[in-house]
């Protein structure tokens, strides 16, 4: 699996929000999604790909804690939470040395020229674990 992380900030310079700078125009966004619908289509095209969403903004989400026992509700945006879990695409594939060179791709992921990210830019893969012990050490 081959895990995106974004933040509040990313989702609202992507809708256009006022106050982001700079502003995402529509033809950035468009770059964008032509770029990840190019990714997703080469994909397909070799047989690797299984599944793949994009997760609505951190806004709302909810997070459940256990406090003393008892489940508590919290609304997001969480302020203590700079990255969320933005998206995902399931890859299946020969090796983790082969997913790890799809993930690469995504580094060239258009972006307007100027922007500062508001952080650090990664995406995470990891395996999907298809047995209990998988699960272990």
């Amino acid at each position: 699996m081959i895990m995106l992380y974004g933040s509040q900030q990313d989702y609202d310079v992507l809708a256009g929000r006022p106050g982001h700078t700079p502003a995402w125009s529509a033809g950035d966004v468009a770059a964008m999604h032509a770029f990840m619908t190019e990714w997703n289509d080469d994909l397909v095209k070799s047989g690797e790909f299984v599944d793949a969403q994009g997760l609505t903004a951190p806004v709302h989400a909810r997070r459940i804690r256990l406090r003393e026992g008892v489940p508590v509700v919290t609304d997001g945006p969480y302020a203590e939470t700079e990255e969320v879990l933005a998206g995902y695409t399931i890859v299946e594939c020969d090796s983790f040395d082969r997913a790890t060179e799809i993930a690469a791709r995504l580094a060239r992921t258009p972006y307007p020229e100027g922007a500062a990210l508001a952080h650090e830019w990664y995406v995470d893969v990891r395996p999907i674990a298809e047995s209990q012990a998988e699960l272990e050490l």
